[in-house]
Parts: C-alpha cells; structure tokens; sequence
C-alpha cells in the first residue's frame, strides 16, 4: 500500500500552534493523536506518514479546517538495483 507523508503547517503563534494540535487530536485518530510537531524548534508544522490507497485518501484525512494548507507526498524507498539502474540510464 502506498505511503504518504502529510505536512500541516500553522501560524507561528503560540496559540495558533495550540489550536493545530486541539483540532488534531479532536479527530479521534490514531494518526493525528500521534502526530510529529515542530513548534519548539520554530518549524510551525505537524507531520504524519500514513499508508491509504492514494494521494486523495491522504488528503481526506486531514481535519478540514487544515486541508487548504496540507502537503501530501508520496514516499518511496529504492533498492539497489534501482539506483544502479537510475544511475545507468544518466550516464552519456
């Protein structure tokens, strides 16, 4: 199943980023209550990897409130053989 990560970004207030994590935990799940945050270290967003069938499954997830500003990426990872390949298929 695909991955994603998923980026939400706040104001830099403190208040704001309080908010951001109510509403996030508001949702009930699992991987909002579990979200990573930055605010401490001045990087005013929350990031969650999630595995859903696709890109639009992982915006959906979002609390609506947040969606208008959530960066959805999907994840990949690469074998050897892959990279080899990539490498190769750039050489002149």
């Amino acid at each position: 199943m695909p991955r994603f990560l998923i980026e939400v970004a706040h104001d830099a207030e403190q208040i704001a980023c309080a908010r951001a994590v109510e509403e996030f935990f508001k949702t009930g799940s699992h991987f909002f209550t579990h979200a990573d945050w930055g605010c401490f270290d001045g990087e005013h967003k929350g990031w969650i990897i999630v595995e859903v069938d696709s890109r639009n499954d992982a915006q959906a997830i979002v609390p609506p409130i947040f969606r208008h500003r959530a960066k959805v990426v999907q994840l990949n990872a690469f074998t050897q053989d892959q990279l080899d390949t990539l490498i190769r298929s750039h050489k002149p």
